[in-house]
């Protein structure tokens, strides 16, 4: 294409968030927490874990799906008259625990980003929803196959289709908001919501459409998640001290903990976000995908993928590596990965280690699989609007093969600091990856 054909790149920034985590059930409690240093991690209460060989998790307490429409939304295109937007005790019947916690997460960032009340100028085919899961409706599977053993056929939920579909999470906030623009979900372990987040920019910055809806859900703790996870030894296994089981870059630590949750943004195009006077917490200015090619759960030598997607969000962001002040980090609190993600960091920002905060909020929610990318953009895209960058916790004792890398891990409290630009990283099984660089306007 020649250069008089091309299009100007279209600015994408976020202008609405939503949580609903193990530390809270909105974004300001999560960020609250966050910087505070508070665990989320406690007893699992969801099944009995007597001859469960791990008995912890980050669970999201106290959490009632009716009530994520208390303030009705009346969303409605030019020349259409306004549809209230309602979620009954039957829709909720309809849909698994990750569709409720990501509704939930929808509706907050999309109540945040003040878009409801310029709905009657904005098509809604000009917005669309991209939102991820990574294992889906686990839960219900099994409570439904324990049905079907027990009590045969004629008892399986004629929902239960609805209950499990990832897609039905984007299918529910489209319908819910009457977003008609592009309705997608991706799957991609734990890099889903980092994929979706990217993916809904560039539709923004080519022009498809002016804003998205965009994150990941998940919730799968169950006995054959954790069964299985513990199985491959992938889990920390301190039952006796659940707040501190979750501990990156410990020379402890024994393995990540699994938790549930939703982190969701609404992503919008600058010049029309500036045109309604939105709020704006940030600017999206880069997105790296990569694949490792190379192992199901280990990462490459080197974490050379890990590199390559986040030198990509740098180079598109038309980032350098020294304008990065924070880098929200994976970091699993697995014996390798963490190392080896601390590797590709310190490779990456080799020239500015020295003044360069890295920390690990899964020390604080647990790992959400699917919404763990959209977790760490939001301590990114958090820390650069409050010039705060959330700590590690637990992190008493520092492996010696980290602390060889010479970066400033965070540990213990949170650090105020102005925060230019960040980037957060999110990998997944299957050697997949993702990078996303955020700045200040």
């Amino acid at each position: 294409m020649s250069q008089s054909n091309q299009q100007p790149r279209r600015r994408v920034v976020i202008t609405g968030i939503g949580a609903v985590t193990p530390l809270g059930l909105s974004a300001p409690v999560t960020w609250a927490g966050l910087i505070a240093g508070r665990s989320g991690i406690g007893p699992i209460t969801r099944f009995d874990t007597t001859d469960c060989p791990v008995k912890i998790a980050g669970e999201v307490r106290d959490f009632n799906p009716l009530a994520l429409l208390s303030k009705p939304l009346h969303p409605r295109g030019p020349g259409s008259e306004a549809v209230t937007a309602v979620f009954t005790s039957k829709d909720a019947k309809k849909f698994g625990r990750f569709t409720h916690l990501g509704c939930a997460a929808a509706v907050e960032a999309y109540t945040d980003s003040g878009l409801d009340a310029h709905r009657a100028s904005i098509a809604p085919e000009r917005i669309g929803v991209n939102l991820g899961v990574g294992l889906g409706g686990l839960p219900e599977i099994e409570s439904t196959h324990d049905t079907w053993r027990k009590e045969g056929f004629r008892k399986i939920s004629p929902f239960f289709i609805f209950q499990i579909a990832p897609n039905l999470l984007a299918g529910q906030v489209s319908i819910l908001l009457d977003l008609r623009g592009p309705n997608m979900a991706l799957a991609s372990a734990c890099a889903t919501s980092g994929h979706t987040l990217g993916e809904a920019a560039a539709a923004i910055a080519r022009g498809d459409v002016d804003a998205m809806i965009s994150g990941g859900a998940e919730s799968t703790i169950t006995p054959l998640a954790i069964g299985a996870f513990a199985q491959m030894r992938a889990l920390s296994k301190r039952n006796d001290d659940p707040a501190r089981a979750s501990r990156p870059y410990d020379g402890a630590r024994d393995g990540f903990v699994l938790s549930e949750g939703s982190v969701v943004f609404v992503l919008e195009e600058f010049e029309h976000a500036k045109q309604r006077g939105a709020r704006i917490y940030a600017e999206l200015r880069g997105y790296g995908a990569t694949a490792d090619a190379y192992h199901l759960s280990s990462l490459s030598p080197n974490a050379e993928g890990s590199q390559r997607s986040m030198r990509a969000a740098l180079d598109r962001g038309g980032l350098q590596p020294e304008e990065i002040d924070y880098v929200s980090a994976h970091a699993t609190s697995t014996p390798a990965g963490d190392s080896e993600e601390g590797a590709a960091i310190a490779a990456v920002f080799a020239a500015n280690k020295s003044t360069l905060n890295v920390s690990g909020v899964k020390s604080m929610v647990g790992h959400l699989l699917g919404a763990a990318g959209s977790m760490g953009a939001l301590a990114a895209v958090l820390a650069i609007r409050d010039g705060i960058v959330p700590p590690t916790i637990n992190l008493e004792n520092v492996d010696p093969a980290c602390a060889a890398l010479g970066l400033n891990f965070t540990p213990g409290q949170a650090v105020h600091r102005p925060v230019r630009a960040a980037l957060s990283n999110c990998f997944g099984f299957g050697g997949t990856n993702a990078s996303l660089a955020f700045s200040a306007l």
